[in-house]
């Protein structure tokens, strides 16, 4: 599947600072970008490595003025897709260092408060199953509710609350997968069945064979969505975070099958 990529962003910088930016498509397993353009502005950029190896972030030196970006891809998704059901999760004493901290508690994932209850209410399953057991219930008992959550949201008031958007789906879906001893951790994507269209949210699972991407919203297949970057949960994979206060003026994000 290939997908066109737009994205156009105005904000009011009143002093000058610091941003981290994560909005470029990964050069990662699954998908190929076939051609990109990255506009600044007045902006001054050095490039990091993303976590876990996962595409790049720029750190970006802002004068003051106001922050202008635009960003055009076009992605070739050649993802294979595996039924979760037929995964075997790999055993606590196999799973490699890269991929172990993904089994922790982390900022807005607080995995160890649902123990019990992924116990109790996944009884009898395992590995894959389970995972897919529980993507099936988020799905069903939570409500996609814009506006419902912000940035402070954390996974047990988004369980209390049984609504949130995509970022909240995703965090009670790593919570709970990590709470049944199997790694998974935070995906941002771009993918043109997102409604409404915006920066999306999902998890990743660590079983037998690899990493797999899970969109506990309902919105994406995993051959139907293009990865920016991972990390523990929301914190780690924000496409802007700056130093100083700035002021959203407009924003756009625009992903179609072409």
């Amino acid at each position: 599947m290939r997908m066109t990529i737009d994205v156009a962003m105005h904000y009011r910088v009143a002093e000058p600072t610091t941003a981290f930016l994560a909005i470029e498509a990964a050069r990662t397993e699954g998908q190929v970008v076939l051609s990109e353009t990255l506009d600044l502005g007045t902006a001054q950029p050095s490039r990091i490595a993303g976590d876990s190896g996962v595409g790049e972030r720029l750190w970006l030196q802002l004068p003051g003025d106001d922050l202008r970006i635009t960003y055009r891809a076009e992605v070739e998704v050649n993802r294979q897709v595996a039924g979760l059901g037929q995964l075997a999760a790999v055993p606590l004493h196999r799973i490699p260092g890269d991929v172990a901290p993904y089994l922790r508690p982390s900022r807005y994932c607080q995995s160890d408060k649902f123990v019990t209850f992924v116990g109790r209410q996944f009884a009898g399953r395992e590995g894959g199953a389970k995972v897919a057991a529980i993507r099936d219930w988020i799905e069903r008992e939570l409500s996609y509710v814009p506006g419902s959550s912000d940035a402070d949201t954390n996974v047990l008031e988004t369980f209390a609350g049984r609504q949130g958007v995509c970022r909240d789906y995703a965090h009670l879906m790593c919570s709970m997968v990590r709470a049944a001893s199997i790694p998974a951790r935070m995906v941002a994507a771009y993918g043109p069945d997102v409604t409404p269209q915006d920066f999306h949210a999902v998890a990743q699972v660590w079983l037998e064979d690899g990493w797999h991407l899970v969109d506990a919203t309902g919105m994406c297949a995993a051959d139907g969505l293009a990865v920016i970057a991972v990390g523990r949960d929301a914190y780690d994979i924000a496409f802007l975070d700056t130093w100083a206060p700035v002021e959203l003026v407009s924003q756009e994000v625009y992903a179609r099958r072409t």
